[in-house]
């Protein structure tokens, strides 16, 4: 696991211990037990003391936004105990990308946290010649024109592979394999695009945001500054407790129909931006994952564009 993740793990750990220390002295809060809890906590106690210190900071900033915005949090009208939860991974490979919720049984109500240490990425995907991100974004299978495109360069990098090839060894990674690599998946996304009118972009966004709303907790240690994000695009956010309601009023996102453009970043040989309607506006980039070169290419994904209508809040701590 790398310092990243690790990281990301412990924030986790720590966000979900604010809320506890924050509400359970109101109320009945229980922590449901399981490996992610136990993962999570690990790499908490494993970090160094200034670390700690830094993400209970951030997530105590996050709790303070989070807890004006949801009124069931703090007002539980009998609906106790209050269930923190962390999730297991594997819920995020199935399309939910929460990692701490907060749960009601009572009033079938939870909200979720998707907890980012430092850095904004939505999505990690991958590309190889076995994938088929079509059918496994969209449920629309791909062409088999992308198939023949793609899979004499994973051929060479598996070679490559068998020979023990580092990517550092490789002179001019990005115009051998990383350009036609990008060239096809645009060719293959507007064409599923065209083939499907209409469709496509919200799909897309479904993807990679998963399919709960959630708030996404950016901690960014150098500025000393929790950002947090309401991603409603279900409604199930900023819910009312009885008449008990948030000072701030979330509305809920509008999805994208439409592609504006789907290019190279400008001077770029690893990035592709992909523009939509309302707002909507994704960061590609393709990267190898790994030193050692494999069958297979990464990508991080951003959100470089967001709908004026998203909340966001910045928490100084």
């Amino acid at each position: 696991m790398s310092i990243q993740s690790q990281h990301g793990k412990a924030f986790e750990y720590a966000c979900l211990q604010s809320l506890n220390q924050a509400l359970r002295n109101t109320q009945n809060v229980v922590i449901e037990q399981n490996s992610a809890l136990q993962i999570a906590q690990e790499r908490f106690q494993n970090a160094d003391t200034n670390m700690q210190n830094r993400m209970n900071l951030g997530a105590n900033a996050a709790t303070r936004v989070i807890l004006q915005l949801e009124p069931q949090l703090t007002t539980p009208q009998g609906n106790v105990p209050l269930y923190l939860a962390i999730q297991e991974d594997a819920r995020g490979m199935a399309g939910d990308v929460r990692d701490v919720l907060c749960i009601r049984r009572q009033n079938d109500w939870e909200i979720g946290l998707s907890c980012k240490h430092n850095h904004t990425a939505v999505k990690h995907s991958r590309l190889s010649q076995t994938i088929d991100f079509g059918e496994s974004w969209f449920g629309i299978p791909c062409s088999q024109q992308y198939f023949d495109d793609i899979t004499p360069l994973f051929d060479e990098l598996g070679e490559m592979r068998r020979n023990q090839l580092l990517w550092r060894d490789i002179d001019n990674k990005e115009e051998r394999f990383y350009v036609p690599l990008l060239e096809a998946f645009v060719q293959e996304l507007s064409r599923i695009n065209q083939n499907n009118n209409g469709i496509v972009p919200e799909l897309l966004l479904h993807y990679l945001l998963g399919r709960n709303d959630f708030y996404k907790v950016i901690t960014h240690d150098r500025q000393m500054v929790t950002q947090v994000q309401a991603f409603n695009i279900y409604g199930t956010l900023n819910r009312s407790a009885g008449n008990v309601r948030s000072l701030v009023n979330i509305q809920r996102l509008t999805m994208p129909n439409r592609f504006f453009d789907i290019s190279f970043r400008p001077n770029s040989r690893n990035t592709i931006i992909v523009t939509c309607d309302n707002g909507w506006t994704i960061s590609m980039r393709i990267h190898n994952a790994s030193s050692r070169v494999e069958p297979s290419l990464k990508f991080d994904v951003r959100l470089t564009g967001v709908p004026p209508t998203l909340h966001s809040h910045h928490e100084a701590w």
